[in-house]
C-alpha cells in the first residue's frame, strides 16, 4: 500500500490513546499539528498561506489530550449538493432542541458534500458529510429571512448526522475530539473534465456516487470570498459548536441542476439520505481550490436555562 506522497513507508505515532500509521515524513510525522509556516510556505502543493497566518494556533485541551488549534487544510476541494427535503422528516432525526432551517414551507435542506483533502496537518484525505441546514440556534426569525440573512453573512450552521472518513488518524480524530459520527470506507472525488464522486460501503459496493459535467470556475483573489460554517451537536453530553473557516479561491456554483447526477447505492449514506427524504437538488457547488481551518469545539449557550 502506498502512503499520500507515493512512498510506500509509514510510521506508528501515538494519537488518542491508539497507534495509528501516518505517512513517513508527511505533516503529522514532522510537525504533530503545529507546524512552522514558514516551512509549509516552501511547499509548492501548499500554494499561498497567507490566510492561515492569521489564524495562530494554541493548544486546547480535549477528550483526546493537548490539540493544537485550529486544524490547517492548506489545499483542498469540496463538492456539495443542497437537496429540498421534507421538514418533517428532518426534525424527526435532529436532536431536540435543533430546528431544521425552512425556505419554503414544509421543507428544509440536506447537504450532501464530498471533501478532499490535498495538503493538511494531519496529512491527506477523504471524507463525505451529510448535515441537516438548522436554524441559528437562538434565531426567531422567519425561515426565509434567516436564509437570506445566512447567504449575505456567508455563514451557515448545520447538524451533521454522518461523517465517513478514509485515513484512521482522521477518524480517530473527528470521533474522539469532536464526537462526530464517523467511520472508514474507501472514498474518490476528481474534479477535471468532469465531477465525479463516490463511497463504498462495507462489501465495496457502491453507497453513494455522483456524476456531473465541470461547471466554469470562477478564481478570485485569495480572502476575498471567505465562508463560514458551523456545526452544532452535543459533545460530552453538552452543547457545542465547532467552526469551519473557509478561504475559496477557485468555484463554481449552479442552482436546479438537471445534469447532476447522484446514484443511490445499498449502504449507510443512502439509506441516511433515503430516511431524510431528500429530492430535488436545489443547488450544486463545487469548489476546485479552497483553503480551510476548522477549530475545536466550543460550548454553545444559546440553550441554557435562564
Amino acid at each position: 500500500m502506498l502512503n499520500a506522497f507515493g512512498s510506500k513507508d509509514f510510521v506508528e505515532v501515538e494519537f488518542a490513546g491508539q497507534q495509528v500509521k501516518v505517512p513517513a515524513g508527511g505533516y503529522y510525522d514532522r510537525f504533530r499539528s503545529n507546524p512552522d509556516l514558514e516551512v509549509v510556505a516552501r511547499d509548492p502543493a501548499a500554494g499561498n498561506i497567507d490566510f492561515f497566518r492569521r489564524l495562530p494556533k494554541h493548544q486546547a485541551q480535549t477528550a483526546i489530550g493537548p490539540v493544537w488549534t485550529p486544524n490547517f487544510y492548506y489545499r483542498a476541494s469540496t463538492v456539495q449538493t443542497l437537496f429540498l427535503a421534507s421538514a418533517a422528516k428532518l426534525s424527526a432525526l435532529l436532536p431536540e432542541p435543533l430546528q431544521p432551517l425552512k425556505p419554503f414551507p414544509g421543507f428544509g435542506l440536506v447537504a450532501l458534500t464530498w471533501f478532499s483533502y490535498h495538503v493538511c496537518d494531519n496529512d491527506p484525505y477523504n471524507e463525505v458529510s451529510i448535515a441537516v441546514v438548522i436554524r441559528q440556534p437562538g434565531s426567531r426569525s422567519p425561515g426565509v429571512v434567516h436564509m437570506i440573512d445566512a447567504l449575505r453573512r456567508r455563514t451557515f450552521h448545520a447538524h451533521v448526522l454522518a461523517l465517513p472518513v478514509d485515513t484512521e488518524i482522521a477518524r480517530l480524530r473527528g470521533a474522539f475530539g469532536y464526537q462526530l459520527p464517523k467511520w472508514l470506507a474507501p472514498i474518490e472525488l476528481n474534479i477535471d473534465r468532469e465531477v465525479t464522486a463516490s463511497i463504498l460501503n462495507m462489501g465495496g459496493r457502491t453507497d453513494l456516487a455522483l456524476r456531473a459535467p465541470m461547471p466554469r470556475l470562477k478564481q478570485v483573489p485569495s480572502q476575498s470570498s471567505i465562508t463560514t460554517n458551523i456545526s452544532v451537536g452535543l459533545l460530552n453530553g453538552e452543547w457545542a459548536q465547532t467552526v469551519v473557516q473557509s478561504n475559496n479561491l477557485s468555484f463554481a456554483q449552479r442552482l436546479l441542476p438537471r445534469d447532476v447526477v447522484v446514484e443511490r447505492g445499498e449502504g449507510p449514506m443512502s439509506e441516511l439520505l433515503d430516511g431524510l427524504g431528500a429530492g430535488r437538488i436545489l443547488r450544486f457547488d463545487v469548489v476546485k481550490d479552497t483553503q480551510m481551518a476548522l477549530h475545536m469545539p466550543r460550548p454553545l449557550h444559546a440553550f441554557d436555562r435562564n
